[in-house]
């Protein structure tokens, strides 16, 4: 019986230490199940679904934790890097390629080739540091391709970099409202038109500002209107869209370049609307200066050019007074209409207007070529009337820019005197339909720096009676009326440098034997000065050269009775090849002493 009881005894507790045995083993597998699924989540490997969570069922509910307020940085971009996925175009569907779409599992990677997108970004480049999370696809040690993916801080080491931002919508503007047929002359008044308060002009001025009577710099044009009142000088500008708006207001020493189309009747607006006739533009009294008692600049009529419809220039003679109105020709033309004018005000240096004057270019349209629209543009130049240099435009600083004129004058007794008239500056006869070479007046067009330019006219025969006046006429046709002596070498030379300005070297013709000039063409040779980083142009030499008949002009007109007269200019590169600079090698220049080799020398 103690046997048996021994025995039985004995197996129970085998029984037992078999039973905790088991479970301890147990436990120890679902600890490394446990361990194996947060590898496996921390790897990001799209093959979760072998991992499950043992359902948890509390006997009391759990205290939720505390929401923490989000940091500053990270209001920017309330998603993460890894969270964000440009390529993923279709839910619930695994997107070909796109290796951040968590659509994907193991076996569609399989079947990917590359990764369409690499690296997604958390927030703006103009972040100090944000997230990255980047993708790629490696093989495995079996041979099949598996997802790679880790989120990367990137530091942006710009100086001009957001460290933080408390606003969401920090880098990003409030949506604009959209015109629609209910709203669109409430928007297009917002946006366009201006609201001018005299009472308010100077109100955050000192007091020696407000006291004085001239303008300071942005103040508005005041003019003397016919009543009485006092207006402001306006020019068509454009607004939203290309059309003009009649009210836009010029700004004291504001120089203004405006161009802009007018929406046109012929049939109505030909004689009728204000913006095409000359006298809206001449008749302008501007005031001098703010007060109520300033004197009265009236604006003088400098020049009127008329512009044909081939584009053909001819300017009028106009007496003061006068105003070429514009009147309705053909029912769909309509001549003297206003295109281009060009304001010039002089000022003083106490800020007040001494004189204005306009010049216009009056043409022709037709609403068959303009499509019911008239396109117009109108300059305002200041220039100072009194004491240091007037203001002008450079070609260039220091170098010439390609495009713009070149600066042209003549020798003075402490410099250079540069007129600021076209005709007086370096240009060429510009070609027009039928010119005749000795009848005028002819126009004239600016040479521009790197810009090769050929033009003429024709001489008939039949007006060659007298060959020596033909000839220097002739001449002075192609060369201009007051050829200048100089150009500048740059863009920007001053006047009281005459080192900077280069001789023009003209060709004299031959007072013997009576030759006709057939040709003048300037020869401008320019170089690259400075720096290879920057290269300065600037003009070496200017060379005319003149061609003159060597045979009877009946035979070089081949039995016609016109021989063509060409004018050009031609800019010639003469820029050596850039060598490269070393530094001499220092020298030694030691001193010693002259016992210093004693006793052996």
């Amino acid at each position: 019986m103690a046997v048996s009881v021994c025995t039985v005894w004995s197996n129970l507790t085998i029984f037992g230490l078999f039973i905790s045995v088991i479970l301890v083993t147990s436990a120890a597998s679902a600890t490394n199940n446990n361990t194996a699924c947060e590898k496996e989540n921390s790897t990001y490997r799209h093959n979760q679904d072998n991992c499950t969570e043992p359902s948890v069922t509390p006997t009391e509910p759990l205290p939720e934790a505390p929401q923490l307020l989000p940091d500053s940085s990270t209001l920017l971009s309330m998603a993460g890097a890894d969270r964000l996925c440009p390529c993923d175009e279709n839910t619930a569907v695994c997107d070909m390629n796109c290796c951040c779409d968590r659509e994907c599992n193991k076996d569609d990677v399989a079947l990917f080739t590359s990764c369409t997108v690499t690296t997604v970004r958390s927030g703006s480049k103009q972040l100090c540091s944000q997230d990255v999370a980047v993708y790629s696809i490696t093989t495995d040690v079996y041979g099949y391709l598996e997802l790679q993916s880790s989120v990367q801080r990137e530091t942006n080491y710009d100086i001009l970099c957001i460290w933080s931002q408390n606003r969401f919508d920090g880098l990003s503007h409030p949506s604009q409202s959209l015109p629609i047929a209910n709203n669109f002359d409430s928007l297009f008044s917002q946006f366009v038109g201006f609201t001018f308060d005299s009472e308010g002009v100077g109100e955050g001025l000192p007091a020696e500002v407000q006291a004085s009577s001239g303008y300071q710099f942005g103040d508005v044009l005041a003019t003397a209107e016919l009543n009485g009142q006092k207006g402001i000088f306006c020019l068509p500008a454009p607004g939203v869209t290309a059309d003009c708006v009649n009210s836009s207001p010029a700004a004291f020493l504001k120089d203004q370049s405006s161009r802009c189309s007018q929406r046109l009747a012929l049939d109505g607006d030909c004689s009728s609307l204000q913006a095409l006739r000359m006298d809206t533009y001449t008749n302008v009294q501007l005031l001098a200066g703010r007060n109520a008692d300033a004197a009265v600049v009236p604006v003088d009529v400098a020049s009127v050019i008329l512009q044909s419809i081939e584009g053909a220039q001819t300017e009028l003679t106009v007496s003061d007074g006068e105003n070429l109105l514009s009147v309705l020709t053909t029912s769909s033309g309509c001549a003297n209409v206003v295109l281009k004018a060009v304001y010039v005000i002089k000022y003083n240096s106490s800020g007040e207007l001494v004189n204005a004057s306009v010049s216009l270019v009056l043409g022709f349209v037709n609403t068959s070529r303009t499509h019911n629209s008239l396109q117009q543009e109108f300059l305002v130049m200041y220039l100072q009337a009194d004491g240091g240099e007037p203001a002008v435009h450079y070609s260039g600083n220091p170098g010439y820019v390609v495009g713009m004129p070149l600066i042209s004058g003549d020798r003075a007794t402490d410099g250079i005197s540069r007129s600021m008239n076209l005709r007086d500056t370096l240009s060429l006869l510009q070609s027009t339909k039928d010119q005749d070479c000795l009848k005028g007046p002819h126009q004239r067009s600016p040479v521009l720096f790197g810009q090769d330019y050929i033009s003429g006219c024709t001489l008939r025969l039949e007006d060659i009676t007298n060959c020596s006046l033909v000839s220097q006429s002739l001449l002075n046709v192609l060369r201009g009326p007051s050829p200048p002596q100089y150009v500048a070498s740059f863009g920007n030379s001053r006047l009281e440098n005459v080192l900077d300005w280069v001789p023009i070297n003209m060709n004299p013709m031959e007072a013997q034997s009576c030759n006709i000039p057939l040709s003048l063409h300037l020869e401008i040779e320019w170089t690259k000065y400075g720096s290879l980083v920057n290269p300065q142009a600037q003009i070496v030499s200017i060379r005319e050269m003149i061609e003159t008949n060597q045979s009877s002009l009946v035979l070089l007109s081949g039995g016609s009775s016109i021989v063509p007269v060409r004018s050009s200019v031609a800019f010639i590169p003469v820029s050596a090849a850039a060598v490269p600079g070393y530094r001499a090698s220092p020298s030694i220049n030691a001193k010693i002493p002259f016992d210093f080799f004693f006793p052996f020398v």
